[in-house]
């Protein structure tokens, strides 16, 4: 699941949740991955997926068996389909639903255990953070643009100096 996860820029083009989705369409990777989910999480470990599409993530009986497994599913916009089978999954409410139905970049719903909570998080633009973390290709910055940025604005910049 890690490497479905570490896809982040300059692969024009390719999206990590759609790694997730390859790697767990064929019978044999997604039985693997649901061995490998068990151990991590008997290790201590904390297994990251990530999907835009649940009703194609819970195609596999394995990877169903998984998502009941998890402790911890973050929801943002989702379609009608969606929706419905995470209403169902999770026991979401129809009035709790309405909070990853037509919503904003940055709004949803969080599921931890027995908590249903929405959230709403904006993160300002003009942060570093926003740069590193943003999924929208025109608006990442590499880490060397990141670093000139910063010794422009005077601020100290870590890490490989050999530019």
């Amino acid at each position: 699941m890690k490497a479905a996860c570490t896809v982040r820029r300059g692969a024009k083009g390719v999206k990590a949740p759609d790694l997730s989705r390859f790697l767990l369409k064929d019978e044999l990777t997604a039985a693997y991955s649901m061995e490998i989910w068990k151990r991590f999480r008997k290790w201590g470990g904390i297994p990251t997926g990530i999907t835009q599409n649940v009703k194609d993530f819970l195609a596999s009986k394995e990877i169903e068996n998984i998502f009941d497994n998890s402790d911890f599913v973050y929801m943002l916009n989702q379609g009608a389909d969606d929706r419905d089978i995470l209403a169902q999954k999770l026991n979401i409410s129809q009035h709790q639903i309405k909070y990853v139905t037509n919503v904003g970049q940055g709004e949803g719903l969080i599921f931890f255990g027995d908590i249903v909570q929405p959230f709403v998080d904006r993160l300002p633009k003009d942060t570093v953070m926003y740069s590193l973390l943003t999924t929208k290709p025109a608006e990442t910055k590499t880490e060397t643009e990141t670093q000139k940025e910063k010794s422009n604005n005077g601020e100290i910049a870590v890490g490989n100096s050999s530019e």
